[in-house]
């Protein structure tokens, strides 16, 4: 009998520099931080998170979206694994505003695209990781 679930509980990203891919993902999505090792950290603090291997992990809605700093190379979608993480917003109107942030930043991406089911915008982080932004059609 297959396994009945309901949703992703979390991903998580391996990047190359934790802090270049935390600027980039607090100022594209501005997660809230579900889990980081604080500064002052005791020992068993220090036990109890070793799950994020000097990362953190951002709440995303009900589920959880972590960074880990372990990569030595850059992503590439054409090798077994991952091939793009998309982020749900609500219409095509949310989406024009996620590209007009994008600009701000001055983060490359490509135009909204139609698709038949929504609308998408393509970019890729600091480790090239292919990101999309998804807003169904209404």
């Amino acid at each position: 009998m297959p396994i009945t679930t309901s949703a992703y509980a979390h991903v998580r990203l391996t990047v190359t520099d934790i802090e270049r891919s935390r600027k980039f993902y607090d100022d594209v999505l501005g997660l809230p931080v579900a889990f980081e090792l604080p500064p002052d950290a005791d020992e068993e603090t220090k036990q109890q998170l070793s799950f994020l291997f000097g990362g953190v992990i951002y709440q995303l809605g009900d589920s959880l979206l972590g960074l880990r700093p372990v990569a030595e190379e850059r992503f590439d979608e054409d090798k077994t694994g991952l091939d793009h993480v998309a982020f749900a917003v609500a219409d095509q109107a949310a989406i024009d505003e996620a590209a007009a942030h994008l600009d701000s930043l001055g983060v490359a991406h490509e135009g909204v695209k139609d698709i038949g089911a929504g609308f998408i915008l393509e970019f890729r982080d600091p480790d090239n990781i292919a990101l999309e932004i998804f807003a169904p059609k209404g």
